[in-house]
């Protein structure tokens, strides 16, 4: 008889029987689950990802993104129970696989990368913290090495590759996952088609016959930056949130060390009750979507070396919006410059199998060869501020405040050449 023990939360139902236990995922259908397995899902540590969105603010763009990283972890554990399956691994290999997957992102602060954009170290070193100095590490001491999980987390050793990797299962997981909530088809990948052409030699090697769904997965990722990771409400929420933070940060009122502590209402009820009107109002703003608007944009393929745009480190940045905001007669914190993350793809370095010689993917393929090209026509520069001020920007020239890369002008005639030769 069916026993329904944890009922449905954030897209997902933990099922029971005398035989087995499974959780009905959204993705993917029926996972199994073991009983230790189940025992480190239970721990405070991983329940409170179930209240950390996997898309931090991204709602806000669109309402279906409310997904959480509990369900992005139990579908990477997933993924790299199949990929590790394939490989021919041993038990305990495919037990250890999983259980890096299914832990791989316990240490997101809240909302996910919007927090750890202000941190001064990655998610993964409190991810390590969480498995080796936690009450979560006197679990999994009883069946494995906490050394060994934070090391495949971080893409070492033997397994490493298969959660952290140029082709690994993190990233199969949270373009299927965050299409589906989103409702960007972008994001729909052949990840069955990928799995089953990959080998592990020295890291994952994609067979020749993998190389098309490669190929798909990659201009994937691709349109979903644009579409979603970085879109440019997206971009400036993110901002906001993280100016916010950074303000309690600096004045002492929340630690970062203990970001994985806190889930995403804690943060919000710590803002609205914070002493600090920048950040009261910051977080008025965003729970009313009262957002930012775009004064000033400019792509990076509009300059000969896009590159050298990533070398203005925050404090010219925040000097600059700084002095726009003196000739403009504003308040400092409502001016907002950003940079749309770098566009890397590491896909593109995978290893490619053709007659057991290995080559680049960016050799064996010709639009992974344009993509490269092509990756700086969709990032740009934007200047933010509030719509009440938007109309007094009109010919704000971002140049008299920023050391900006040369403009090719040859490229205004051809921007989206590269794009076009991928279809």
């Amino acid at each position: 008889m069916l026993q329904i023990i944890h009922g449905i939360t954030y897209g997902v139902v933990i099922h029971v029987t005398k035989k087995y236990k499974f959780i009905r995922d959204s993705v993917y259908g029926d996972i199994n689950l073991n009983e230790f397995e189940v025992k480190v899902m239970d721990m405070p540590q991983f329940q409170r990802i179930r209240r950390i969105k996997q898309l931090g603010l991204i709602n806000l763009i669109y309402p279906g993104a409310n997904h959480s990283r509990f369900e992005h972890c139990v579908g990477t554990m997933y993924l790299a129970s199949k990929l590790a399956t394939k490989l021919n691994l041993s038990k305990d290999e495919i037990e250890l696989a999983r259980i890096s997957g299914l832990l791989h992102d316990i240490g997101h602060g809240p909302f996910s990368h919007v927090s750890e954009g202000v941190l001064s170290f990655p998610h993964e070193e409190l991810t390590k913290f969480v498995i080796e100095q936690t009450s979560m590490h006197d679990l999994l001491d009883e069946k494995f090495d906490t050394k060994e999980i934070g090391d495949i987390i971080q893409g070492k050793g033997k397994l490493g590759p298969i959660i952290s990797g140029e082709l690994d299962v993190d990233r199969m997981d949270y373009l299927l996952r965050d299409s589906h909530n989103t409702g960007v088809a972008y994001g729909v990948i052949d990840y069955e088609r990928i799995i089953s052409n990959l080998t592990l030699e020295d890291g994952l090697v994609l067979d020749i016959k993998g190389v098309q769904a490669a190929e798909g997965a990659l201009v994937s990722r691709y349109f979903m930056y644009p579409s979603v990771y970085q879109h440019h409400t997206t971009r400036i929420v993110n901002t906001m949130f993280r100016r916010a933070l950074k303000r309690e940060i600096n004045s002492g009122k929340i630690n970062e060390n203990d970001m994985y502590k806190y889930d995403d209402s804690d943060i919000i009820s710590l803002f609205r009750q914070s002493d600090d009107e920048i950040v009261r109002d910051m977080i008025n703003r965003l729970d009313n979507r009262i957002i930012p608007k775009r004064v000033k944009t400019i792509r990076l393929d509009n300059f000969k070396n896009p590159e050298k745009l990533y070398k203005i480190d925050q404090k010219n940045l925040r000097k600059a919006e700084e002095e726009i905001a003196e000739d403009y007669n504003m308040d400092k914190n409502y001016v907002f410059i950003n940079i749309a993350e770098y566009p890397r793809f590491s896909e593109m370095k995978t290893q490619v199998n053709v007659d057991n010689k290995l080559y680049p993917l960016t050799e064996i393929s010709n639009i992974i060869g344009a993509l490269s090209k092509a990756r700086f026509n969709i990032p740009d520069i934007s200047v933010y501020v509030p719509i009440e001020e938007k109309e007094r920007f009109g010919k704000l020239k971002l140049e008299h405040y920023l050391d900006l890369p040369e403009v090719d002008r040859e490229k205004f005639h051809g921007i989206h050449y590269d794009q076009i030769k991928l279809f």
